[in-house]
């Protein structure tokens, strides 16, 4: 059931990509998909490299194989509303990371009952079959992130500047005060989300942040390596370090009816939107491109 934090987190998450379209205009877009070598890529990376992975590390990771298969989903999920808001504040390629948000959250519906009935298999000797509602995934992106962005992007083509600007500048703190609360709700609620619970279970964040870091290794070398752009390359690397963590809870919880799987996703919801901006921000600032497509 439903409670009043449940149908506030989908407002808060319209009015961050609302914000976030306030900074785009239409022909950011039309970069993404008139040269589409930066989206295929990332679209690889998230859809393959990623849960492959995780499957590598939690193969030789001596932990219980519920949180092995926990691992395996949190890999399997989509970037979130936080990379798009992460690639804004480090000045990425902002369209890109928003259409590679929307385009992974159609292909999980196949994608995380291929990985994850695959990794119960392997871990836990189970044969369960998993579906994700393909109507109920595209209203949540529809209305959560599409067209809030669309219109924040209409503001920005169609009112003065001035407008626009008074909208921009309180923005700029609102945005991520907006992701704090969201990512605290997410840690504090819930049947495995509280702080005893995830203090008690602090060792998973070893094997979480490993897969988080080679992530976004990962996303940024391959990206360099086909040649593009370094602002591509790191905009890849945070959508390999963010993942939808309540996306993953609610498989976990609600599919899986598994509190192990469960909490995987609560503790990589609680630090890995601060590890994946610190290591994109070096990545960006240190790592500077040898040559530019």
């Amino acid at each position: 059931m439903y409670n009043f934090a449940d149908l506030l987190m989908p407002i808060a998450i319209a009015i961050i990509m609302f914000g976030i379209g306030l900074t785009l205009k239409f022909k950011d877009f039309s970069r993404v998909f008139t040269h589409p070598k930066a989206i295929l890529t990332g679209l690889c990376c998230q859809l393959i490299l990623l849960p492959i992975l995780a499957f590598i590390i939690v193969y030789f990771w001596p932990i219980d194989p519920a949180y092995k298969v926990g691992i395996v989903l949190i890999a399997s999920v989509p970037g979130g509303t936080a990379s798009n808001l992460v690639t804004h504040m480090l000045k990425g390629r902002v369209a890109l990371s928003v259409s590679l948000t929307s385009f992974n959250s159609f292909a999980i519906i196949f994608t995380i009952p291929m990985f994850v009935s695959l990794a119960l298999l392997v871990f836990l000797g189970k044969d369960t079959e998993i579906s994700l509602s393909f109507s109920d995934t595209f209203n949540d992106i529809l209305f959560t992130v599409v067209l809030p962005v669309i219109a924040g992007i209409l503001v920005n083509e169609y009112t003065p500047d001035k407008f626009t600007d008074k909208l921009r500048q309180p923005s700029r703190i609102i945005l991520p005060l907006l992701l704090i609360a969201i990512v605290a709700y997410a840690m504090f609620s819930g049947n495995g989300g509280n702080a005893k619970t995830i203090l008690a279970d602090y060792h998973l964040v070893f094997p979480l942040l490993l897969l988080n870091i080679l992530g976004m290794l990962g996303g940024f070398y391959i990206s360099r390596m086909l040649g593009i752009k370094h602002s591509g390359n790191f905009t890849i690397a945070i959508e390999m370090g963010l993942q939808n963590s309540a996306l993953a809870i609610f498989v976990a919880s609600q599919i899986l009816e598994n509190d192990e799987m469960e909490m995987i996703a609560v503790l990589y919801g609680t630090f890995s939107f601060f590890t994946t901006f610190l290591f994109a921000w070096m990545l960006k600032k240190y790592f500077k491109p040898k040559r530019v497509s």
